[in-house]
């Protein structure tokens, strides 16, 4: 299939680069699926170029005269997304001020790709397989059947079979949309072309800001090859341009590469282990980054209070206040001053406080002084889920430029989620 020139002539044309077999095997697909009106189920990870196929489906078919549309179903909010995809009369909601057609109107005789399907709330999900099955739609606010003749293309980077199962996402819908499915390989699983990638954004680069480009030694190379790229081509793009940029040896090898290659062990939110086999990875949800976040603060104040005691050992705190607040140092490995603690932890070491630090007079005034810093070292370090959640939004955003697709991606959130917690915390972009 390698040698095919049809396949080869619509890489040229796309812009496709790499000679993977499974790559090959979604390039013929979709161009056996494009003359006919049946619709595609594009599945694979985000980042690995899924967009891509939609326009080669568009461009083969008797609708390539007609308008293509993509739109990406996590970026719009879920009140207002029937009206972007089915159009509004005026007046039917706060702020519909004129009548609006909506993409299935506007596309009517092309094509129309619907991105991240799987984000599609399910009132939605009822009016687009309306549609798939009689080409009928209603605007929101009327009460009038119109008609449209749509191709309708769809993608994923979820297993909707999964959403299925969990009540997310319609049944039926699911079998209309999957007539048929193209897989889009992930970049770890192409080999050979992540080399052929990272040529060809190098010499993107240099061509652009006339500067030799990056080429990479053997060992390089086979490090590449190994490296999974959660991100995939865009994660690429990035590591290849970072190089060129500030790369003054113009050939790389294996262990100035790895400085590029971030680790695969990140300080953001991941989903949780699930104890069931046919949960997906990538099936991520607010509740697993709040999970996240109690841990983390719980992980800051284990860390707290092994200061204090730290500190009570050197000397540095009066013995009545630990006494008076024993009970927040009883999950401690580490007790002090009962029998209990002393027989159980052998290498325990009585605590023995300097006796002229004693002075009845002056005791009170440190113990006071103390106390007030104490206090005031735990509302510093005692972040609240919401301060919390809003840091690493900014990180997210601040390590991705601000781009929210990427950002939702790293956060495991979805895109309409982030938009929703950015409006929330009043973050500036």
């Amino acid at each position: 299939m390698i040698d095919n020139p049809e396949i080869q002539s619509v890489k040229q044309r796309f812009g496709i680069i790499g000679n993977s077999p499974l790559l090959n095997h979604a390039i013929q697909v979709a161009m056996q699926a494009a003359p006919t009106d049946m619709t595609v189920l594009i599945n694979g990870e985000s980042g690995s170029g899924k967009e891509s196929f939609s326009k080669i489906i568009h461009s083969l078919s008797l609708r390539k005269h007609g308008k293509f549309i993509a739109i990406n179903c996590g970026a719009i909010p879920e009140g207002t997304i029937d009206s972007e995809l089915f159009g509004h009369e005026k007046g039917s909601f706060t702020g519909a001020h004129e009548a609006r057609k909506g993409y299935f109107e506007v596309t009517d005789g092309g094509s129309i790709f619907l991105d991240e399907i799987g984000e599609m709330p399910l009132g939605t999900q009822a009016r687009l397989l309306r549609v798939l099955e009689n080409g009928e739609f209603i605007k929101v606010g009327s009460s009038k059947v119109l008609k449209t003749n749509v191709r309708v293309i769809t993608a994923t980077n979820v297993k909707l079979l999964n959403a299925v199962e969990k009540g997310k996402f319609r049944e039926d819908l699911y079998y209309r949309l999957n007539t048929v499915p193209i897989f889009v390989p992930p970049l770890r699983e192409r080999g050979e072309d992540v080399v052929l990638l990272f040529r060809k954004f190098t010499s993107d680069f240099s061509e652009k800001y006339h500067v030799r480009p990056i080429s990479l030694d053997n060992e390089a190379q086979v490090a590449l090859m190994r490296y999974s790229f959660p991100g995939n081509i865009r994660q690429l793009k990035n590591i290849a341009e970072q190089i060129s940029l500030l790369e003054s040896e113009r050939e790389v090898d294996a262990e100035t590469l790895a400085r590029y290659l971030p680790s695969e062990n990140t300080r953001l939110p991941m989903t949780l282990p699930s104890m069931s086999k046919n949960s997906e990875s990538s099936d991520f949800s607010e509740r697993d980054l709040l999970y996240k976040v109690l841990f983390d603060m719980k992980k800051d104040m284990n860390e707290l209070k092994k200061l204090v005691l730290e500190s009570y050992k050197n000397g540095g705190l009066n013995q009545t206040i630990i006494q008076k607040h024993q009970g927040l140092f009883e999950d401690m490995d580490s007790g002090f001053g009962s029998p209990e603690s002393t027989e159980s932890n052998p290498s325990y070491v009585p605590l023995v406080l300097d006796s002229q630090k004693s002075n009845s007079s002056n005791n009170e005034e440190y113990e006071d002084d103390v106390i007030e810093d104490i206090i005031h070292e735990e509302d510093d370090n005692s972040l609240s889920l919401e301060k919390k959640e809003k840091e690493m939004i900014l990180r997210a955003l601040r390590k991705h430029n601000n781009k929210r697709k990427y950002a939702a991606s790293d956060l495991g959130i979805s895109e309409r989620t982030l938009y929703r917690k950015i409006k929330q915390y009043e973050i500036d972009q």
